[in-house]
């Protein structure tokens, strides 16, 4: 047998192999149990398109998730993120909108790995601005949301408030 034929057998086999590996398999949508008071449906619209698979219990699961190694990264990368801003269940937002804004805004999301099989997540610099203001308004802290967001408030400035 030629190196390359037994090549080809070694990488088919251990191809195999992986997908025993028990992780990954089971790909979830749990039921939703909250839905965010969206500033618009344009928001929504656009989250649902960008956000859903990851960052919320509405899943697509597409066929090639269901082989390893790549069913791996998939359920890997759904379980951080439901874990870190979760729009499906109460309080798995964790005021993480503005950070998530951020993250959109300096193109850390969607991931780049996730863009080229998912082409309706790929928003125009028009739709990017649209959904990082709605989540600002959707989540953001009051007073914080646009382009003022972070900025001091000059009617307070030098004021002394508790909160």
């Amino acid at each position: 047998m030629s190196r390359r034929a037994t090549l080809v057998i070694v990488v088919l086999g251990l191809g195999a192999l992986i997908q025993l590996v028990p992780y990954g398999h089971a790909r979830t949508n749990p039921p939703v149990t909250a839905e965010p008071d969206w500033d618009s449906a344009r928001t929504r619209e656009l989250f649902q398109r960008a956000c859903k698979d990851c960052h919320s219990h509405e899943t697509d699961w597409p066929w090639y998730t269901g082989i390893a190694p790549l069913s791996w990264l998939a359920r890997w990368d759904v379980e951080e993120a439901r874990e870190h801003f979760n729009v499906s269940e109460p309080g798995g937002t964790r005021d993480h909108g503005d950070e998530a804004a951020e993250m959109l805004r300096e193109g850390e999301m969607p991931l780049w790995y996730y863009l080229p099989l998912h082409a309706g997540a790929r928003l125009s610099a028009d739709e990017k601005a649209e959904l990082i203001e709605g989540l600002e308004l959707t989540f953001g802290e009051p007073g914080r949301a646009g382009p003022d967001a972070g900025r001091a408030d000059p009617s307070h400035a030098g004021h002394d408030h508790a909160h």
